[in-house]
């Protein structure tokens, strides 16, 4: 009887990607990489702005022209973790053009041009996937794209900055104040360049559209979208929520309203313990699906750092390498889902001074109780109102926490109701 040899099975050829930026995001997901070589993907060229920069890896490993990894066709898959908004529109657009597969983590850049993208994606046949530039670790753009394609949404509401929830643990558990708990986030790895993108609530205005687009089949543009943050939060706020057993936490939502149109805003909010956001601490995020028929879903999972965000990096790599593409399924369902402009919500509004607080009330039409003690009140206000002031708010030191959800604004709001001294 003759004896079989042994054969050695083949060896399958690397999937090999082109890594444009090697900052925190970048760095994570090399790291992932060359911990996982049974994945067989090779970060085979990396590009990055600038020379002379102290980096983890030998000099010889990086370049300064990535143009050339967006035209280089044996690279099966190129990563754009580049903080240059408009750079990396560039770049992915130039490289959809050419039918690539792209993965971003560029939450901005999505947000402003995604119909744009879409429509290079569709017409040169390429993908593109940022599950990383959402809510880090969550895979959140996936469940809703795959398992809640077709099912209805009545809202998304999330914690969906890791950052700006690390400052308020820190200034809630350890009565930090706001200079110190930033800057300790910015030691830990966890802040933008600049942190306004944070703390001011830009970061999860972007990522809070790119909800918008996977949930409700709703394209926006950001600037649309009202966004306030926590720069100007005072002990005096956290104390006035830690007195009604509430927590503030920085808060995208979006409502599916009764007319169809959607309610998208980003502020600080006086969460209650029954919230699945209340226990939500640290540089962790957290998202609330609700559903017609599925009911509520809650996601939970780091929001931040470069392994974290560099792992949903990595999983649209294997996604992408297995043919995987975003549906939007409601973006084609029919007619275009719709902003809803014409809202109002109870808030909590401090300002640094009494007759500030008396002025902003009146400009604002705010219909106001006086909280004693303090130069705060609460009441009804337009978003609308808010959002043309959103700039002007933040200068003045203002602080402003949403007390209840947004809804529909049937009747105007008028004047400030108290006259009790601030």
């Amino acid at each position: 009887m003759s004896q079989l040899s042994p054969t050695n099975p083949p060896v399958a050829a690397l999937f090999r990607v082109g890594l444009i930026g090697f900052g925190c995001v970048g760095q994570g997901f090399y790291d992932l990489i060359r911990q996982l070589p049974a994945l067989g993907i090779e970060v085979a060229r990396i590009a990055v702005k600038t020379s002379g920069k102290i980096r983890s890896l030998p000099t010889k490993r990086f370049e300064f022209d990535a143009d050339a990894l967006v035209s280089d066709p044996t690279l099966d898959l190129l990563v754009e973790v580049i903080d240059d908004a408009e750079e990396a529109l560039r770049l992915v657009s130039a490289a959809l053009r050419l039918g690539r597969r792209v993965v971003t983590a560029n939450k901005a850049m999505l947000a402003r041009h995604l119909g744009s993208l879409l429509r290079l994606e569709a017409e040169y046949g390429g993908t593109l996937l940022y599950e990383a530039a959402v809510a880090g670790s969550i895979p959140v753009l996936r469940t809703l794209d795959a398992h809640f394609g077709g099912e209805p949404l009545q809202f998304l509401r999330g914690i969906i900055n890791g950052s700006s929830n690390y400052v308020l643990s820190r200034m809630v558990a350890e009565g930090s104040d706001y200079a110190t708990a930033l800057a300790e986030a910015q030691q830990q790895g966890f802040a933008e360049t600049d942190p306004a993108l944070d703390m001011a609530g830009f970061d999860p205005r972007s990522k809070a559209v790119l909800l918008a687009a996977h949930g409700f089949g709703l394209l926006v543009h950001p600037e649309r979208v009202l966004n306030l943050g926590i720069e100007n939060i005072s002990p005096a706020d956290i104390a006035f929520a830690a007195g009604r057993g509430r927590k503030i936490k920085l808060v995208a939502e979006l409502l599916q309203l009764p007319d169809g149109q959607v309610s998208l805003a980003v502020l600080p909010r006086l969460l209650a313990a029954d919230s699945p956001l209340y226990a939500v601490e640290r540089e962790f995020n957290g998202i609330e699906v609700g559903a017609a028929f599925a009911g509520t879903q809650f996601f939970q999972g780091r929001g931040a750092g470069g392994h974290p965000t560099g792992s949903a990096v990595l999983a649209d790599v294997l996604a992408a390498r297995q043919g995987f593409r975003y549906g939007y399924a409601k973006l084609h369902e029919g007619q275009a889902t719709q902003l809803a402009t014409e809202l109002q919500a109870e808030v909590y509004l401090r300002h640094p001074t009494a007759q500030g607080l008396a002025e902003l009330a009146n400009t604002l039409g705010l219909q106001a109780t006086i909280v004693p003690g303090q130069r705060a009140a609460t009441g009804v206000v337009r978003l609308d109102a808010l959002l043309a002031r959103r700039d002007a708010l933040r200068e003045a030191g203002v602080f402003v926490a949403a007390l209840g959800s947004a809804r529909p604004a049937f009747a105007p709001v008028s004047q400030l109701l108290e006259t009790e001294a601030v």
